[in-house]
């Protein structure tokens, strides 16, 4: 590099610096004689002004709101309740997604395998689903009622009474009687412990359609890799016959 000559970034840095110096000016000049020219109209002039920037206001405001609040018609093909068509709103497809992800990342959906996991956890966590949804439910706006559509909280409620209170209802007390019987046992040793799995894999199958309904409410896309492949239901009898043999073994 010869002597007394910048390089070429030292160079671009002051050109750079240049011109947002004279960006500023410009914009500072320009906002002046704004708000000079304000300033020098008329009091009647001024009320126009300002009413014609109020009604630009509202009018994007509207216009927001309208967007925001226009229903749209979604078809979602729930196994357990055949294709129903639902109407959905930014509200509405809040509340879906804050229950898709409730039901994608609890037992509700996630498998339980053979010999790994614990049912009473699997139990608390479906507690845990069943308290979030009610709450959810209780602290948003009902959506609007439509005679051609369903609506998001029907698909939740329905999840609710048809799936998760009937399971709950039949094991918790059952496995507490247990739990409260042999507190020092194992869970493994629970005579319904099989069947209480076998149930849970069943539920789940179903939760999985109304996480896919959910999805598909909220517009997630690849929803299904999402929320994973749940096995099929697991055969009672061939859980018995295998506990069985556990037992037999010396």
């Amino acid at each position: 590099m010869r002597p007394g000559v910048r390089p070429r970034w030292e160079v671009r840095v002051v050109r750079r610096a240049v011109l947002r110096l004279l960006l500023a000016s410009v914009t500072g000049g320009i906002a002046g004689l704004v708000l000079y020219s304000l300033t020098r109209v008329t009091s009647r002039s001024l009320f126009a002004v300002t009413g014609a920037l109020a009604a630009v206001v509202a009018l994007l405001a509207s216009e927001w709101y309208r967007k925001a609040a226009r229903l749209t018609e979604v078809k979602v093909t729930i196994p357990q309740l055949s294709e129903l068509t639902f109407a959905v709103n930014n509200d509405s497809r809040q509340v879906a997604w804050h229950m898709f992800v409730e039901t994608v990342t609890r037992v509700s959906t996630q498998p339980l395998a053979d010999d790994e996991g614990v049912v009473r956890e699997a139990l608390t966590s479906m507690y845990g689903l069943f308290a979030t949804t009610r709450e959810t439910l209780k602290v948003t706006r009902p959506s609007p009622v439509v005679p051609s559509g369903q609506t998001v909280e029907y698909l939740a409620i329905t999840m609710l009474n048809r799936e998760l209170r009937p399971f709950l209802s039949k094991w918790h007390p059952r496995l507490r009687e247990f739990e409260m019987a042999h507190p020092d046992d194992s869970e493994s040793t629970w005579p319904d412990n099989a069947a209480c799995r076998a149930e849970l894999q069943r539920v789940q199958q179903h939760i999985h359609g109304y996480a896919a309904g959910f999805a598909r409410l909220a517009g997630v896309r690849e929803a299904d890799a999402l929320i994973g492949q749940v096995p099929g239901p697991r055969d009672e009898a061939d859980d018995l016959r295998r506990d069985a043999g556990r037992t037999a073994r010396p």
